[in-house]
């Protein structure tokens, strides 16, 4: 932290020193600390006697506290922020940043009881011979099960809601397609996929939902054990019986469901090497995750676009430097995003030879909606004005992508109508077999991709230099899909 402070957040300067030394010295020196712990914790001590539970119960409730309070702060901000200059697309109204924060505080803290907790119960079988771990991180660990009541409650409402815009979606299957006979089933199969498609829409709520009750419930614990100095389970004693039941099943229950969690992150990574749908879909959060370059986290993974953005750039303006021509930038879900960042990154003179083709692009509807401040309306709308042209195509069923939702005569300017998916409703002899419903994939295999493309390319002007394999008069660079791989 020291040394991100001291550099700033300026990346325009090479730093060979202080990042140098970082990186080579501060994981020998956690490793030297680790190998000095274990030679400290295991040396013979025959004469030592276990009394009372370990410290670290103020550490823990300060840590706790501290976190809690930094949270509150920035969410004071966010909305002061969000106030000054309101947008009714972002997410939790400017609140997305404290709420992933607050989750992100919790996770680390439930890990860390709930691990304390079960190492603790597991070297004391016997149930005398130790105490057990700081009480805070016992009632961190005992919040999870109410927790993921209220979590559960809301995805069984979520689901309620999908299904019942599942039944009001099938009129309008039916009505996109227009004299053919209905198929019940495949009617249901569609309107359930763009219900499904929604849901991405109402994450944003399941995220407030899910911090606010975090925050609550964290406070909870906190005062229950700086209040009582005991486990939830002795601290309830003396009370009703349900209280007390309650109390002992969330405490027994919160340890067994960490170690349950950390089970499910090691077999979804042993699926991410197997299946690739589980492997798309992490990537698609790693992608997420990565693009911001790491002056914004510091601790992050590399950053893949620092990399890629620079080289698009530099791709493009050096082709409408060198031809005097203009180019088409076609870029797919975090490619469209990625077009976007280079061509916010050309000289003005250079933006202005670059049209751009959007499909499955998440820009406004994940983007625009969680980082608004670089994404939102204002910066969407003046990419718009300084690029020759731009089209963005969408799906309905497309969980991902969507439409760009420029204000005024520019949003259907850029938005096509969504694309039909699938592409026929029943059998024809262009399709003997159903149509696949397609949602976030194979958009070129549209044909009103090559109709979108076609008019962009027909927007530049003939005569000028294009690729060897191709006998037209322009040039299309497709940017790299970061879910996909190809570029």
């Amino acid at each position: 932290a020291a040394v991100v402070c001291r550099r700033g957040r300026s990346e325009r300067l090479i730093d060979r020193t202080l990042d140098e030394h970082l990186v080579r010295r501060l994981p020998l020196a956690a490793l030297l600390l680790l190998v000095l712990a274990l030679l400290y914790g295991g040396w013979s001590r025959p004469d030592w006697t276990s009394d009372g539970r370990l410290s670290g119960n103020t550490a823990f409730g300060g840590i706790a506290l501290v976190q809690g309070l930094l949270v509150v702060a920035l969410a004071v901000v966010a909305h002061l922020l969000h106030r000054s200059r309101p947008d009714v697309r972002a997410a939790i109204r400017g609140l997305g940043g404290p709420a992933v924060a607050m989750l992100a505080c919790a996770l680390g803290g439930v890990m860390s009881g709930g691990v304390a907790q079960r190492v603790a119960d597991w070297m004391d079988g016997t149930g005398t011979s130790l105490d057990g771990p700081p009480v805070l991180l016992t009632w961190q660990a005992s919040v999870i099960p109410p927790l993921l009541v209220v979590v559960l409650l809301m995805c069984a409402a979520l689901a309620l809601h999908t299904l019942r815009l599942a039944r009001a979606e099938r009129d309008a299957v039916e009505g996109d397609h227009p004299g053919e006979a209905g198929d019940p089933g495949r009617t249901r199969r569609i309107a359930l996929a763009r219900a499904m498609a929604t849901l991405t829409d109402r994450a944003p709520l399941l995220v407030a939902i899910t911090s606010a009750a975090t925050l609550l419930l964290g406070a909870g614990a906190l005062v229950g054990a700086l209040t009582t100095g005991e486990v939830p389970g002795e601290a309830a004693r003396g009370t009703y019986a349900v209280a007390q039941g309650a109390a002992q099943t969330a405490q027994d229950l919160g340890s067994w469901l960490i170690g349950l969690g950390f089970i499910l992150f090691v077999t979804w990574g042993r699926r991410a090497y197997k299946d690739a749908s589980a492997r798309r879909t992490i990537g698609v959060l790693w992608d997420v995750g990565t693009f911001w370059p790491r002056a914004a986290h510091p601790f992050a993974p590399p950053c893949y676009a620092e990399r890629a953005v620079p080289d698009l750039t530099w791709r493009m303006a050096t082709w409408t430097r060198a031809t005097g021509g203009r180019l088409v930038i076609s870029g797919h879900s975090q490619g469209s995003v990625l077009a976007a960042a280079a061509s916010w990154q050309l000289e003005p003179s250079a933006r202005r030879r670059v049209a751009l083709l959007t499909y499955g692009s998440p820009l406004e509807r994940l983007y625009g909606r969680w980082f608004p401040a670089h994404f939102g309306p204002d910066a969407l709308a003046s990419l718009h004005e300084e690029v020759d042209c731009w089209r963005n195509l969408y799906r309905r069923t497309d969980p991902i992508g969507g439409p760009v939702r420029l204000p005024g005569d520019a949003g259907p300017a850029v938005d096509r109508a969504p694309l039909k998916d699938p592409l026929t409703y029943g059998r024809t002899e262009l399709h003997p077999l159903p149509a696949p419903i397609l949602g976030h994939s194979d958009y070129q295999a549209d044909p009103a991709f090559a109709e979108e493309r076609g008019r962009l390319l027909a927007r530049l002007r003939p005569g000028l230099p294009a690729p060897r394999h191709t006998g037209g008069a322009a040039a299309t660079v497709p940017a790299a899909d970061g879910t996909a791989g190809d570029c």
